[in-house]
């Protein structure tokens, strides 16, 4: 069944395919061979090396190298260092910490709390004595001081404030609210005045100068109308339009459709000529490659299985597509 398949399928491929496919072919099979062969002996000395010679030279290295370096340096540790590192401990616990601790307990110990009794005599009892019955009392009476200090001088301060207080208000405040009430409050109402009537009457003749010049606008609006907007409506409405429709219906519209019709037979040409050049193509893609089969149609074709009787003892399978 396969052979049929690939015979058929290659029935349908074109010449071109199959006369580059086969060179191809050769050429790798020529190049691969020989490489694949030469791998295939590399593999197979490489393991006859690894198993007789590479894998007993390793173990042999290996117990060399116990024996050279790793068992020497066991024996080492366990019978020298550790045995002397234990004497060194010995040593070292009874030449240094037992007397160590003996001059804590014995010597340091004791001293430690004699300087601290003296100590505690003669700085500490002598402080608190002297904080108690020299500092404090002498502390309170400055306190006490400080105190009538303060009061002192805030009552100097407010009897300050307050001469100060009625001496700018007698010598400023009264004069500034005498002239305000009596000399600039007058004078600001009349100015107020002043300016109020001021405003309107300009605000009046604004309002007059509008009209006048909205009557004035107006006029020159009128005048502009009836002496170039009228008779140019005129003329474009009794002149240019009438010419405008001549030449539109004379002249534009016989071009117009000369060159629609151009288009039309361009476009249909140019459709003329690529329909060919497709077919073209195809046919000479068909006569190189063969003919092609669209997904749909491969997807479609079914095979069917027929047997053919023959004059011999075996029957022949025929492939068949539908």
């Amino acid at each position: 069944m396969d052979l049929e398949k690939s015979r058929e399928q290659r029935s349908g491929e074109g010449c071109l395919v199959v006369a580059v496919r086969m060179p191809v072919r050769i050429v790798a099979l020529v190049l691969v061979v020989p490489v694949r062969m030469v791998w295939d002996a590399l593999v197979v000395v490489g393991r006859f090396l690894g198993d007789t010679v590479f894998r007993p030279l390793g173990r042999a290295l290996a117990w060399v190298g116990r024996a050279v370096f790793v068992w020497p340096f066991v024996a080492l540790w366990r019978w020298v260092l550790v045995p002397l590192g234990a004497a060194l401990r010995w040593l070292g616990a009874v030449l240094l910490v037992v007397p160590a601790g003996w001059l804590y307990r014995a010597v340091l110990t004791p001293l430690g709390h004699a300087l601290s009794w003296l100590g505690r005599m003669l700085l500490v009892v002598p402080a608190v004595w002297l904080y108690r019955w020299l500092l404090t009392p002498v502390g309170h009476a400055l306190a006490w001081c400080g105190r009538g200090l303060c009061a002192l001088a805030s009552l100097l301060v407010a009897g300050i404030a307050t001469a100060l207080y009625w001496t700018v208000r007698v010598l400023v405040v009264w004069p500034a609210s005498v002239v305000w009430r009596w000399v600039l409050a007058p004078v600001g109402r009349v100015l107020a005045v002043v300016a109020r009537e001021v405003g309107a009457a300009l605000g009046h003749a604004w309002r007059v100068a509008g009209y006048v010049s909205l009557a004035v606008g107006g006029a020159l609006a009128a005048f502009f109308r009836w002496t170039v907007v009228e008779p140019a409506r005129r003329v474009y409405r009794s002149v240019l339009t009438p010419v405008g429709h001549v030449v539109r219906d004379r002249v534009l519209r016989p071009v117009m459709e000369a060159a629609r019709s151009v288009g039309r037979v361009t476009r249909d040409a140019l459709h003329s000529v690529r329909v060919t050049v497709r077919q073209v193509r195809q046919d000479v893609r068909r006569a190189l490659l063969g003919d092609p089969k669209t997904p749909g149609e491969q997807g479609d074709q079914s095979v069917k299985r027929t047997v053919v009787p023959s004059d011999g003892q075996d029957d022949r399978i025929l492939l068949t597509k539908r």
